[in-house]
């Protein structure tokens, strides 16, 4: 295995091939990072290009798109609180305060080493580990599934901030929009109330621009127009102490973990193991309080997570033909197109494509590394343009990359609809985690519950039948309990400070 590895290198560091890594990886940055664009966009815009190149030559630029497309959501996130991918939602939380207090610098470098070194460790797990893990993912069925989903929607009570109720409120509110549309099985039509536009549901790009983006525009709008939208960023060195970093071990290898199971998981991707991980963190950590207000552990837990997803679901397409993600969907219409059909037979019979997506993967991990650094001091200048010049043309990016995701003008007005939606959520104090939790957990509970029942005959008991199930169930039920309990606990604590504090 080694001997064919350091061929498949030799080919890939060739100056044509590495041309085309660093291509594609730069791309990917730009489509990342870019409102409304995504990975899923950048290879599907570059897919016709791979009709001339060869098997090896088409998965270089591929695997650049992808790893490119997924690590660049992170410069927005922070820098202005707009996501730039579904995988990077939950660097905003701590991302964007850290930006706000003068420490942009530092935030993108401990994302951009978090999402480096989580790639890192998927692939090496891709390539040694890939067909044993495979084999057990293919055995989880439908109420392996739900079961799995519906501890992870447990997680709202860890996400929401001070208030629980507010918290459950707007991850029911999210997983309610998420009905609005084409029923998971089935495919009748639900909550449309005669609206055509509506028969597609709400698209989850154009309600997370909305939510993030537009409302935070918005809500810098309300703020009046200032000289600058940030106050002034230093960046020394490489942005990170290697104390700090080190500080993150921990975290990091929990939440590489959670990114790397989630990913081998088809349909739950990115967007669900960077949440994940990001509860994870909070609710371990010893001071949880700090979450959402600019602490580095979300912004580690978060970008390890997601670009920890890339290897997890190139193991279930490389091995079983099977893609993990809307990416890796794209990327199986790639292989086909140079005749190779993904399954158990693709390492035996193509082998030398095999272990070149290895290489490429591995060299893009390095080269988006490089490049993300060299531009550390040119991504921290965007928060030196004026409020008045920066606002409008970000705006504009959201509207062009709402109505390019699926050319609706009906995604604009979803953008506009959730906007506003989340400008007054916030101004009340209800969290938006939750709510895209429960919009993107929603589904997947919908779809596979009914699965399940149907695999059952009916009988609900299946879902505690199944090992797997009924333990993912029982650990949902004590995490919920737990979060009640220290929930409750926190707001007598917090109500007995109030109390103590009006009397002095």
């Amino acid at each position: 295995m080694i001997e064919p590895i350091l061929t498949a290198f030799g080919n890939a560091l060739t100056p044509a091939m590495l041309l085309t890594i660093v291509l594609g990886v730069a791309l990917g940055l730009v489509f990342g990072a870019m409102p409304g664009l995504s990975a899923t966009m950048a290879v599907a815009l570059c897919l016709p290009l791979t009709y001339t190149m060869g098997p090896e030559q088409a998965m270089a630029l591929l695997m650049g798109l992808y790893i490119g497309g997924i690590s660049g959501g992170l410069i927005t996130a922070i820098l202005l609180r707009i996501p730039g991918t579904t995988s990077s939602i939950a660097t905003t939380f701590d991302g964007h305060p850290m930006a706000a207090r003068g420490e942009a610098g530092k935030a993108l470098a401990g994302g951009i080493w978090s999402s480096f070194l989580g790639g890192l460790v998927s692939i090496i797990a891709l390539i040694l580990l890939a067909p044993l893990i495979a084999g057990f993912a293919v055995t989880l069925g439908p109420h392996e599934y739900f079961a799995l989903s519906v501890f992870a929607l447990t997680l709202i009570g860890v996400l929401s901030s001070r208030s629980m109720a507010k918290g459950i409120a707007a991850g029911v509110l999210g997983m309610a929009l998420a009905m609005v549309g084409p029923a998971p099985v089935g495919g009748g039509e639900r909550f449309t109330f005669g609206i055509d536009a509506l028969s597609s549901g709400f698209a989850l790009l154009p309600v997370l621009i909305g939510l993030f983006a537009v409302s935070e525009i918005l809500t810098e709008a309300q703020k009046g127009i200032s000289a600058r939208l940030r106050p002034a960023h230093k960046v020394t060195g490489l942005g990170l102490g290697l104390r700090e970093m080190l500080a993150q071990k921990w975290n990091f290898l929990r939440s590489t973990a959670i990114g790397l199971g989630i990913g081998i998981l088809p349909g739950m991707g990115g967007g669900t193991s960077n949440l994940l991980s990001y509860a994870a963190a909070k609710s371990v950590s010893k001071t949880p309080e700090k979450f959402g207000k600019g602490t580095m552990d979300g912004v580690v837990a978060s970008e390890s997570a997601n670009n920890a997803s890339i290897g997890g679901a190139l193991i279930p397409l490389l091995t079983l033909g099977i893609p993990g993600d809307t990416v890796t969907a794209m990327l199986l219409g790639g292989l086909m197109i140079q005749g190779l059909a993904p399954g158990p037979l693709l390492l035996t019979n193509h082998a030398d494509v095999v272990y070149s997506v290895y290489a490429a993967l591995l060299i893009a991990n390095v080269v988006m590394l490089l490049l993300m650094l060299l531009g550390l001091r040119a991504f921290v200048r965007v928060l030196s343009i004026p409020k008045y010049v920066l606002l409008p043309v970000v705006m504009v990016l959201c509207v062009v990359g709402a109505y390019g995701n699926n050319n609706r003008v009906f995604d604009v007005i979803t953008l506009a609809i959730f906007g506003g939606l989340g400008l007054l959520l916030t101004r009340y104090g209800f969290p938006l985690p939750p709510l895209i939790l429960g919009f993107v957990l929603g589904p997947i509970i919908e779809r596979n519950f009914s699965e399940g029942m149907m695999a059952s005959e009916g009988n609900a008991l299946g879902f505690l039948t199944h090992p797997i199930s009924a333990v993912f169930l029982v650990i949902a039920a004590l995490t919920f309990g737990l979060t009640l309990l220290q929930n409750h606990r926190s707001a007598r604590s917090r109500g007995s400070a109030d109390t103590a504090e009006v009397h002095a």
